[in-house]
């Protein structure tokens, strides 16, 4: 009589949930032992490119050391990647923009090698470099988003838009809030030129609500357009309607084709008062409005919130690409850098 193959074994109770935890732990593990060897490599990268800048400094070496280093590191190490010219001098340039061995280990070392090289080619600021650095770990970027973030500028712009939520949130949501916003948001994922009207620029948003989504950030959930509000038997509409996960409250926003009006914060808290009181649930924290508008004047936009009870945020967006036509040329692309890189430079390999 043959046994029976072990799939068709019957399973004891709870054996179920016991291999789904294993499973867990297991996952768990391979990527606690991945991220393990990731330090450990970016360590080992710092260290020998610290040693080089040493020895260049102290002892006078020249360039042409980093070719027979090179060589010698290949023929002793055949079965590792990652000792190219290229990438020793990548390990240079590394430990000469992150001289502090703490904050390689907090930071840096924390991320794949070609995430740190990613800002080690765009980034010539140390604060921008240890921001971004601190970004990527806290989302999980990849090295492509990293790169988009860069280049959109992200960390330069969350934050920055006017708003109230100072003194109409409590703390620590207040915070949370203003982090939540940018200023200026960037559009030209849309295609649309600045003559574009309200509604237009509303209807492209939606066709490319993954786009939207992922420039508004983290946190937001698409509710819906047109949004029907029935007060007093007359029909209201919001232009859209989000959700933030992490604030625990509903977005609404509102588009204006021109420059900010300080009227325009009446139709907002209009809105932020039907919302709160038709379709906020009693577990929800109160709404908050962020009316975006083609331009601003900052001084009129903080005035305007100055009275206003409602948590509110004004911003622009930018249609057409924000950078300027200098920075965008002197910028490589991603394709440039990929090919710089080699693929897969992430575990430290090399062309």
């Amino acid at each position: 009589m043959t046994d029976k193959p072990a799939s068709l074994i019957p399973a004891p109770q709870g054996y179920a949930d016991w291999l789904s935890d294993l499973k867990g732990r297991i996952h768990t593990a391979q990527q606690r032992a991945v991220l393990a060897v990731n330090r450990e490599l970016v360590s080992l990268y710092w260290q020998i490119g610290r040693d080089i800048l040493a020895r260049q400094a102290e002892q006078g070496w020249g360039a042409k050391v980093i070719d027979r280093l090179a060589h010698d590191l290949r023929t002793a190490f055949p079965e590792m990647k990652g000792f190219s010219p290229r990438n020793l001098k990548y390990m240079r340039a590394f430990a000469e923009a992150w001289p502090d061995a703490e904050i390689v280990q907090q930071a840096a070392a924390q991320l794949p090698w070609g995430h740190n090289l990613v800002l080690l080619d765009r980034l010539k600021a140390s604060t921008e470099r240890l921001a971004y650095a601190r970004a990527a770990i806290e989302h999980g970027w990849s090295r492509n988003m990293l790169n988009i973030h860069i280049e959109t500028r992200l960390l330069e712009r969350t934050g920055k838009a006017v708003t109230n939520f100072v003194q109409r949130l409590p703390a620590p949501q207040s915070d949370l809030a203003i982090e939540s916003l940018k200023d200026p948001y960037r559009f030209d994922f849309l295609g649309l030129g600045d003559e574009a009207q309200e509604r237009e620029i509303e209807s492209a948003l939606v066709q490319h609500v993954t786009d939207f989504l992922l420039e508004l950030g983290a946190g937001f959930a698409f509710v819906g357009r047109q949004v029907l509000l029935d007060v007093g038997g007359e029909e209201f509409f919001i232009d859209l309607l989000f959700y933030h996960l992490k604030l625990r409250c509903y977005v609404v926003i509102e588009l204006k084709a021109g420059k900010f009006k300080p009227e325009h914060l009446g139709q907002l808290g209009f809105y932020l008062t039907a919302v709160d009181r038709q379709v906020k649930h009693a577990q929800d924290n109160p709404s908050i409005g962020l009316l975006l508008c083609k331009s601003k004047n900052k001084v009129v936009a903080e005035y305007a919130l100055g009275d206003k009870s409602q948590p509110m945020g004004i911003a622009e967006y930018k249609l057409v690409e924000s950078l300027p036509q200098e920075l965008q040329t002197s910028l490589p692309t991603i394709e440039q850098i990929e090919r710089e890189l080699g693929k897969p430079m992430d575990d430290g390999t090399e062309e």
